[in-house]
């Protein structure tokens, strides 16, 4: 009889001995623990890793905890994070339940309780996962086929149906189009698309998402220059309307 996979938590600290202490008693309970020191390695991470729980800092180099937490949920909205900051203000909180976060407790803390709230969040997620439902394109909250005007949008198959012709999609501009479709109607900054889609920090100088913006015009809008879908916000950014 085989045993059982260890369950993988991958922690998100940049304090090296915070780090160290949670990755040791995390592998003392049974644990099998990665740790990424700042956003941008935990957004690598994640999908090298693959973990079952995320345990995850707010303030960290390069981009931060939000950001990291936004970025997860844009790809899966079942798997646990559990954020341990030293931000304790009420606004904190309310920030990071609103993104997404499943448990939240602040430093300093008590092992006992930290250890019990992962095996709890590890439990209560098996309760709610059919192994025949492991597919990661069952966990996204976009659905498989996203339909505005004469378009659609075929994540499952990577395809895109516009204009009576169907096109192939990479992986960056299918992540960026479920990022505009989870925020339909609301206006996004740069920097923003660039944290949450590609994991640069908001100090990075790059036309990268306007290039992509371009494209997308170019692909679903009947007239380029006179967008009605992916529009341009002066001195703000962006914003995806479907209708």
């Amino acid at each position: 009889m085989n045993n059982p996979r260890k369950k993988r938590i991958l922690v998100v600290e940049d304090e090296a001995h915070i780090a160290e202490g949670l990755q040791l008693n995390l592998s003392l309970q049974g644990y099998e623990v990665s740790v990424a020191s700042d956003g941008i390695k935990a957004l690598q991470q994640l999908k090298k890793f693959r973990p079952d729980l995320v345990v995850l800092d707010i303030m960290l180099p390069g981009i931060d905890g939000y950001s990291v937490l936004k970025s997860i949920r844009l790809e899966n909205e079942r798997l646990p994070v559990l954020i341990l900051s030293a931000r304790s203000a009420p606004e904190d909180k309310i920030k990071g339940f609103s993104y997404g976060t499943d448990d939240y407790l602040v430093k300093p803390f008590e092992l006992e309780e930290f250890l019990l709230r992962v095996k709890r969040l590890l439990t209560r997620v098996s309760w709610n996962i059919d192994p025949s439902d492991l597919d990661e394109s069952k966990l996204s909250p976009v659905p498989k086929k996203y339909t505005f005007g004469s378009n659609e949008i075929n994540f499952e198959l990577s395809t895109a149906r516009c204009r009576n012709k169907t096109i192939s999609l990479t992986e960056q501009e299918l992540k960026l189009l479920k990022l505009f479709i989870l925020n339909c109607g609301k206006p996004m900054s740069r920097n923003m698309l660039l944290e949450v889609g590609w994991g640069y920090t908001g100090k990075t100088e790059t036309r990268t998402v306007d290039n992509f913006i371009v494209r997308f015009r170019k692909y679903f809008e009947d007239n380029p220059k006179k967008p009605r879908y992916f529009k341009s916000l002066r001195s703000v950014g962006y914003v995806f309307e479907s209708e």
